[in-house]
């Protein structure tokens, strides 16, 4: 879009005919979408997110262990332990392509990462992280009072 002096803008539209208060209205309507302009440039750049899982550990058998994984998206009506068997299938599909067989995948870690998205979807499993993630554990329960007094 071209720049234009407001300067110029407002001798040409007096030269026109154009009635004072218009002009002056137009101006200034011109000088609040320029401010606003500026402000939208001057907004922090967004923060950077990661995804996090977390699990419910009432019991507290997973105290102390640092664990990753992946995200996966599966359709509602099937099970969640069938998503392992369909990420070998992935990996088993993308390691008979052309590419997998030039730098087979052998672990979970590396089906997550390499396999293409159009594969994982013919197996029904959908990636969400290529990256593995950091397992958080909680409770369960929200503590009825807290600890910083909020």
């Amino acid at each position: 879009m071209a720049k234009v002096d407001i300067d110029l803008v407002k001798m040409v539209m007096t030269r026109t005919g154009m009635d004072v208060r218009t002009v002056a209205q137009v101006i200034e309507e011109i000088n609040q979408e320029l401010k606003a302009q500026v402000d939208e440039e001057d907004k922090p750049p967004p923060i950077k997110k990661q995804f996090v899982m977390m699990v419910s550990d009432p019991d507290g058998k997973l105290e102390g262990l640092d664990l990753v994984g992946w995200v996966l998206q599966i359709p509602e009506e099937d099970s969640p332990y069938v998503s392992e068997e369909r990420l070998f299938r992935c990996a088993y599909e993308y390691n008979m392509t052309k590419k997998g067989r030039r730098m087979p995948v052998k672990t979970i870690g590396e089906a997550c990462e390499f396999t293409p998205a159009r594969i994982a979807k013919e197996q029904k499993v959908w990636i969400k992280n290529k990256e593995p993630v950091l397992l958080v554990r909680t409770g369960g329960k929200v503590p009825t009072e807290t600890k910083d007094g909020f």
